[in-house]
């Protein structure tokens, strides 16, 4: 009869922690968050801009105020203006969604050369030292306490859940978001190639990131 009940007791305990790891992955990959993507103009002169963005997930901030999109004047040196006079550096907004991040490709970095890392990965994508650095300063302290992080910078798995229209159509556009996992040791991954677009005329320029939560990570093959 005991040997029954722990039967029962211990396949009891195993539905319930079957049923916990779900709930886990499920509800972690309902609150994946798209921080900090900005966005950056630089017209060939002063104009008005119309910038609008379909994104699979919710909103969950944005400045200025998104509301059906943002209808600016912007400046060649990038400053912002919006209809009210309110001047900015970008456009700013975060959002949450399901989107799963590919990992073919990247980095295994140890957090104590985060920075150094993104200062010559995001030199190669393309950024500015001026937009190299807002982007290290955001993430730098999230990562550089990890014993390492797994990045990878993301392309259609990004910019096609998070698609961007802007009027008039610009000449340049540069889109750096970047992935990334914690990691307790060293993991192997394939290189990932970073280049840039040369910067002529109309260019625009955002970055972003995510940082993946555990039971959402897997490396893709």
């Amino acid at each position: 009869m005991k040997r029954i009940l722990y039967i029962v007791l211990g396949a009891a305990a195993v539905i319930l922690v079957l049923g916990f790891l779900g709930w886990l992955f499920r509800n972690s990959a309902a609150n994946t968050k798209d921080a900090k993507p900005v966005i950056y103009l630089y017209p060939e002169q002063e104009q008005e801009i119309s910038v609008r963005l379909d994104y699979d997930g919710e909103l969950a901030c944005t400045y200025p105020e998104y509301g059906n999109g943002w209808n600016v004047t912007a400046a060649p040196d990038g400053t912002i203006t919006d209809e009210n006079g309110q001047k900015y550096n970008y456009l700013y907004w975060e959002g949450n969604s399901e989107q799963e991040y590919d990992f073919s490709e990247g980095f295994c970095v140890a957090g104590e050369d985060t920075a150094k890392f993104l200062e010559d990965a995001l030199d190669r994508l393309g950024l500015t030292r001026r937009e190299a650095n807002e982007f290290i300063v955001y993430w730098l302290p999230r990562m550089e306490s990890n014993e390492y992080n797994l990045i990878s910078f993301q392309s259609e798995a990004y910019t096609d859940h998070a698609r961007l229209s802007i009027q008039p159509e610009p000449d340049t556009v540069i889109r750096v978001f970047m992935a990334y996992k914690p990691l307790d040791h060293y993991q192997e991954i394939p290189e990932q190639d970073l280049s840039a677009p040369e910067r002529s005329g109309f260019t625009v320029v955002e970055w972003g990131g995510s940082e993946l939560p555990l039971p959402d990570f897997q490396i893709k093959s």
